[in-house]
């Protein structure tokens, strides 16, 4: 079987380890590839290509905007041209439903887009200042930050690519990027079409291994000027802390356990809809998922009971047969799923469907969860408090618009939330009330290139996607010109 390569300084290359990694197709866990298993050493030589390219050469950062823009048109129409291969990869490597996989491949084709058209926007400012200095004029202007290490999780692999490496491109960054271990396939695709595409070498590299192996030294590195992570908040945390020593800057997209708030006068049958897009779509395996429903107490036993009929009848199964729902990515979030339902069985939650392995026919050996619904939650529940990742919702009861709120925000993460009403004025109010980064009132999950993505509290912080996904990569440089050059008099009496 063939090994996918670190992409380095434009050229492929196996670790200097000299290991590597199987990856694993989660519904029937067989092995559908083998990777280079990087070490940090793999990382260094990484990062010094893209100093290099960034600092000696200077080939990408110099480049007009307008024809940075015309390469990323370039890797977009490449994506689309390599779709059906791409969404193939990500479902075999990720186990959810090709068609999902299929949105996820259009999504990432449309972010190098809209960030190639923004390139070419203008930025910066002209500023008019006072005369204390003699005739002044002030402006400033943007710049890429330098070399930007950039991890991503396996719930989405393509696309959370696109979402870090079309700005950091678009921007004229040089970047290390590192996937998730689990679901690397992707992203060696995308970096053979950046070698297809002709990026200067050492302009994005590719890096393949663990966090604590290859993905450390990253945010260790004092050639590393910024680093961005998306995944869980401990790994956040850590990152974070390593980042400290050179002052990098730093963009994080944590977990989150973002309320869904139904009010008793919501459409029943569209709030059921966006309820299970908001916790069953990609097995749940979504940092933004509405995994605690908070239903006005007078409703909750009709939408309780539409909601478990609705999930029961979801078909399971591997995603290349583009099932309901796929397999959970792997057998240790397997266990990891698993076990966040045993803890809520014993803390006393109603089990109202699912909570099991689901194993019938072809599914016998993948990592298949049945969608799991708990009714009478209540706050000190580990199923309230904790990221599951996995089809697993929550389900809480309120009485009113204040305690709705309340419970909303009684939780360590702001990363989203959501409101169901027919009251118009009420969506807005509880809306602006809600700590979370991303909302949305009468739908629940729809995500788009042009509107920033990113959390509050413990979530994180920074933003991904929209102008603020450009921002995070560039730097704002303040220059001022002497119209009248020659003696002041400043210092004059």
């Amino acid at each position: 079987m063939e090994v996918r390569n670190n992409y380095i300084n434009g050229q492929w290359q196996a670790s200097v380890s000299g290991a590597t990694r199987e990856v694993i197709n989660p519904s029937n866990g067989e092995v559908i590839a083998l990777v280079t298993d990087s070490v940090a050493e793999d990382s260094k030589q990484a990062i010094a290509a893209a100093k290099a390219a960034f600092y000696q050469s200077g080939a990408w950062r110099r480049m007009a905007g307008p024809k940075r823009a015309d390469l990323l048109l370039r890797i977009a129409d490449a994506i689309a041209a390599r779709a059906d291969e791409l969404a193939v990869m990500d479902t075999l490597d990720n186990g959810k439903p090709l068609r999902e996989a299929r949105c996820d491949v259009d999504d990432a084709a449309a972010c190098f887009r809209y960030y190639a058209g923004l390139i070419t926007k203008p930025q910066g400012g002209v500023y008019e200042v006072s005369d204390g200095f003699g005739p002044m004029h002030a402006y400033s202007m943007h710049e890429p930050v330098g070399v930007c290490a950039l991890i991503t999780p396996w719930n989405y692999p393509l696309l959370m690519a696109a979402w870090k490496l079309a700005p950091a491109l678009a921007a004229g960054n040089a970047v290390v990027f590192k996937p998730s271990e689990v679901t690397p396939l992707s992203a060696v695709a995308l970096f053979e079409i950046f070698h297809q595409v002709g990026l200067p070498a050492g302009t994005a590299n590719l890096v393949l291994g663990s966090g604590p192996a290859a993905g450390q030294e990253l945010a260790a590195s004092h050639d590393v000027d910024m680093i961005t992570f998306t995944g869980s908040t401990r790994t956040g945390q850590t990152i974070a802390a390593a980042a400290v020593g050179n002052l990098k800057k730093v963009g994080l997209e944590l977990g989150g356990k973002s309320p869904n708030v139904i009010f008793a006068d919501a459409d029943l049958e569209g709030a059921v809809e966006w309820a299970m897009i908001g916790v069953f779509f990609n097995q749940g395996e979504v940092c933004s998922a509405g995994s605690r429903i908070l239903i006005e107490e007078s409703i909750k036993d009709r939408f309780v009971a539409r909601l478990a009929e609705r999930a029961r009848a979801m078909s399971i199964g591997p995603g290349m047969k583009d099932p309901d729902m796929g397999a959970i990515v792997s057998a240790a979030q397997l266990e990891k799923v698993l076990g966040h339902i045993e803890r809520a069985k014993q803390q006393g939650a109603t089990l109202v469907c699912g909570g099991v392995r689901h194993t019938a026919g072809e599914c016998a050996k993948g990592y298949f969860v049945q969608p799991t619904i708990f009714d009478n939650c209540t706050r000190d529940m580990d199923i309230v408090r904790e990221e599951v990742f996995g089809p697993v919702v929550a389900i809480q009861t309120f009485t009113s618009e204040a305690e709705a709120i309340a419970m909303a925000n009684d939780t360590p993460y702001g990363l989203a939330g959501g409101v169901f009403t027919t009251d118009g004025a009420r969506a807005l109010r509880v809306v602006k009330e809600i700590r979370a980064g991303v909302t949305w009132i009468n739908c629940y999950n729809p995500t788009f290139n042009e509107a920033p993505w990113g959390g509050y509290k413990m979530s994180g912080y920074g933003r991904d996607l929209g102008v603020n996904g450009l921002l995070e990569y560039q730097q704002v440089k303040q220059v001022n010109i002497n119209l009248q050059p020659g003696p002041v008099g400043w210092y004059q009496r």
